[in-house]
């Protein structure tokens, strides 16, 4: 019960005890406990299957590939309509509403989806143009051989910086910023990766 208390998607402690009824019923099954993003995510061969987090005004179960169950109930809910595609949550607003053999349900067809393989690829999109920075690829040789040795992620990752900006003022002044981290071969977001 302490251990959830420390998940930071437990917004306040209104919803322990709840979090723990359903981390007793996820025992049952062959999930393995993780943290990540800082929150209480439930794996079957290193693949996310279902997360639970407090809030505050209810407490939730999310299905990583929710859109694959059959939800015969009728509980599921997309919690973000129009911009999530998989994920779906289970929302309780109080510990009389969990039913433990249902809820066990779920997640045991959620592990035999998973083990099947079902999932949604995530779309590629496109990266972003900015014929300014073209530009200035283009007329700076050093900038444009170094910018060159950067993965197609980290690439995309300045690609968009630059293609965001409206004015021509800004424009500049992220060239200006950019331009010594790609010489030196510090992608736009290393500061945020491990």
């Amino acid at each position: 019960m302490e251990e959830t208390k420390k998940n930071p998607w437990l917004k306040n402690d209104q919803w322990a005890e709840e979090i723990a009824k359903l981390i007793s019923i996820i025992d049952k099954t062959e999930l393995m406990p993780t943290k990540k993003w800082g929150g209480d995510v439930y794996t079957i061969n290193n693949k996310n299957v279902i997360g639970i987090g407090g809030f505050k005004n209810y407490f939730a179960i999310w299905f990583y590939n929710g859109v694959f169950l059959k939800d015969e109930a009728g509980v599921l809910v997309n919690a973000n309509e129009g911009i999530t595609k998989a994920l779906r949550q289970w929302r309780f607003a109080s510990s009389a509403e969990i039913n433990d053999k249902l809820v066990l349900q779920y997640i045991n067809e959620a592990i035999a989806n998973e083990k099947a393989g079902l999932a949604i690829k995530p779309e590629k999109k496109e990266a972003m143009q900015c014929d300014f920075f073209a530009e200035a690829l283009e007329k700076d040789k050093t900038l444009n051989a170094a910018f060159g040795k950067f993965t197609p992620g980290r690439q995309k990752e300045f690609w968009e910086f630059m293609a965001t900006a409206k004015q021509e003022k800004t424009k500049v002044g992220r060239l200006d910023k950019i331009r010594p981290m790609i010489i030196d071969g510090i992608g736009l977001n290393d500061k945020y990766r491990k």
